[in-house]
């Protein structure tokens, strides 16, 4: 039976849903959306060997591969958001989905690297269509005392969607072939269309002004920039003309965005905005958490597969438990939002995520393999879910709910700002601790095999045979070495996440909500939200 939409129109051109039914059909038709677009950024990662052998590509262009997707969703979610608002984020949404779904089909059928980078490219425009509108959905169809139980969802699907789609990936990489990793989001396109065009109101802004496109421009220059110099500074070195051009690029289009943004009577964004606590807060409580969530899996990955020597397969299975308490915390936290308030559930949440990093970085050990760290991971992903949905909440109630679009760019860029440069600082850290330990555990090893150990534990591992009778010697040398990294990088992250703590006591959200903030900072600013 089909679902007839019961919208209450309101003056801003968006309606609120009444129908507890249809809501629900909203709420699965969107996070199936969701779950696609964020499987997609995790899936290929499981398919690395795969791809460079299948196209016969470097690790350089399986990571491009790889990443340009990303990039492509990062930088262009803030204009295609705001678009949404304006042209209607119905239509918008199924454009996207549409798109995404045939790109994906390129992908499977893909002959080349160039083919699979166009696929790759064309579904990170597709991502950026759906993203920011699957949020806007809800905030702007949801009433008011129904919102926070649908972004909780939400946000549960967006933080554990990754490691769902990675262990989904590997599982069709083990007993098929990497072309079958596209099925999974084909599959997810195909199922949300219907329930969209079935269930989903249209909804949208009207506006008296022209599409801010100088800022959509500077905006998309500086987002991909700026994770350009995140992902390939540590490769290529941080003092290569590539890198410094980068910068420069990403800073001179920041700076054009913010001078312009100022002066535009209808910004994409108003930089004004970040005077709320909400929208300031928000931001970087996403920003950190995300940014060590993306740390962790890179750090995790290696650890489990080449100082445990377990396959992908089972390396994603042990994210599960993560997963799963990260998306039981996210539905929980409306509640305790409620009674402790927003700005305490986040707090409480950066402090158990904090708490375990710190026990990650003490617990580990070679010999305790695996449950050394579970505590730690279980500790990570009930922070993470607990702190993510009133962060989500928080960013999406300082913005008018006809500019929902906007919101939910905003919230879905600084996800991907976060993951850019978690992956750039832990990983950098873990690194140049991994390094410096192994440097003085290789005495006696042949200079060829300790040249290569020293590139890192996976390398290690790879050239131990060649060590001889040194080879136990070697390994062990490596994990310990790891092991060192790994704890660096662990405290790291808790440092960040104990001046997140502070800073959230300090200066978080006043009340509960991100709506009561707003009316109790209205005597601190006179901010105009115009965009």
């Amino acid at each position: 039976m089909t679902i007839k939409p019961t919208p209450t129109p309101t003056a801003a051109g968006h309606a609120t849903v009444d129908d507890p039914r249809q809501r629900r059909t909203i709420l699965v038709a969107v996070c199936v959306a969701l779950m696609a677009v964020i499987a997609s950024v995790t899936g290929l990662n499981v398919a690395q060997p795969e791809l460079a052998v299948e196209f016969d590509a470097s690790q350089s262009e399986v990571l491009w591969i790889i990443n340009v997707y990303t990039m492509t969703l990062a930088a262009l979610l803030l204009p295609l958001g705001a678009l949404g608002d304006r042209r209607g984020r119905k239509p918008m949404l199924l454009i996207g989905l549409v798109i995404f779904g045939v790109a994906n089909v390129a992908a499977a059928l893909a002959t080349s690297s160039q083919m699979m980078l166009a696929s790759r490219l064309l579904s990170g425009v597709g991502a950026a269509m759906i993203m920011p509108v699957t949020l806007a959905v809800i905030t702007s169809t949801f009433p008011e005392k129904e919102r926070a139980k649908g972004i909780g969802i939400w946000t549960a699907v967006a933080g554990g969607g990754g490691i769902l789609g990675m262990y989904l990936s590997a599982l069709l990489v083990d007993v098929a072939t990497w072309r079958w990793l596209f099925a999974l989001p084909v599959a997810l396109v195909l199922g949300s269309v219907v329930m969209v065009v079935r269930s989903v109101p249209n909804s949208h802004r009207y506006s008296g002004h022209r599409f801010d496109t100088v800022g959509s421009v500077t905006s998309v220059i500086a987002v991909l920039s700026l994770i350009f110099v995140l992902h390939e500074g540590p490769v290529i070195g941080w003092t290569e003309p590539a890198t410094l051009l980068g910068l420069a690029s990403g800073l001179a289009a920041t700076t054009g965005f913010t001078v312009w943004e100022l002066r535009h009577p209808a910004p994409l964004l108003d930089i004004r905005l970040f005077r709320e606590r909400g929208l300031a807060g928000g931001s970087l409580v996403l920003l950190a958490v995300f940014g060590v969530q993306a740390g962790i899996f890179v750090v995790l990955f290696p650890f489990l597969q080449a100082v445990l020597g377990w396959s992908a397969l089972q390396a994603t299975l042990a994210m599960m438990p993560m997963a799963l308490v990260m998306m039981l915390a996210s539905g929980l936290a409306p509640k305790a939002g409620i009674q402790i308030g927003g700005r305490a559930t986040m707090a409480a949440g950066i402090l158990v995520g904090g708490a375990g990093l710190a026990m990650m970085a003490i617990l580990v050990s070679v010999d305790g393999g695996y449950l050394s760290v579970l505590p730690g991971m279980l500790a990570m992903g009930l922070g993470m879910g607990l702190s993510m949905t009133p962060a989500t909440e928080a960013i999406t109630g300082s913005l008018p709910r006809e500019s929902q679009g906007v919101a939910s760019a905003l919230n879905d860029v600084t996800r991907e700002f976060g993951t850019a440069i978690g992956v750039a600082l832990l990983g950098a850290v873990l690194s140049a601790g991994y390094q410096n330990a192994i440097g003085t555990r290789l005495d006696g090893v042949p200079a060829e095999a300790a040249d290569t150990a020293r590139e890192g534990v996976a390398n290690a591992v790879a050239v131990a045979g060649d060590a001889g009778p040194l080879a136990e010697g070697l390994l062990q040398a490596a994990k310990e070495s790891f092991v060192d990294g790994w704890q660096q990088a662990m405290w790291a992250g808790a440092v960040v996440m104990a001046v997140l703590f502070v800073y959230i006591v300090v200066r978080g959200p006043r009340r509960g909500t991100a709506a009561d903030d707003i009316a109790a900072d209205e005597s601190e600013t006179s901010t105009v939200v115009t965009s």
